[in-house]
């Protein structure tokens, strides 16, 4: 029996500075998750991250994240998406410096 599809998201990282990003509806990548296109079924889940992956140039390593609606949009279902919203993770700098400001 095939799985039931859950919601995604398509994130990657910025090629030049790592950070991590999220596909918008408008096809922009964002720096917020609750910004990102929440999909809701695997066709277009999958022709989302075929787009993604055409744009070597602004991001690598984009894949499909499990996501659910929330009252900002998507939000995280697993540690690791919740945790690349924070940010790097080696020491407080850029949104990790901001929010903790």
């Amino acid at each position: 029996m095939p799985r039931t599809f859950t919601p995604k998201v398509v994130t990657a990282n910025r090629l030049l500075e790592g950070d991590a990003v999220w596909l918008t509806a408008n096809g922009h990548w964002s720096p917020r998750m609750d910004e990102a296109e929440l999909i809701t079924d695997a066709g277009t889940a999958e022709l989302r991250l075929l787009d993604a992956e055409t744009q070597a140039h602004l991001v690598v390593g984009a894949y499909l994240a499990d996501a659910r609606p929330d009252a900002t949009g998507p939000a995280p279902t697993h540690f690791r998406e919740s945790f690349r919203t924070r940010g790097p993770s080696n020491y407080a700098h850029g949104k990790q410096e901001r929010d903790h400001v």
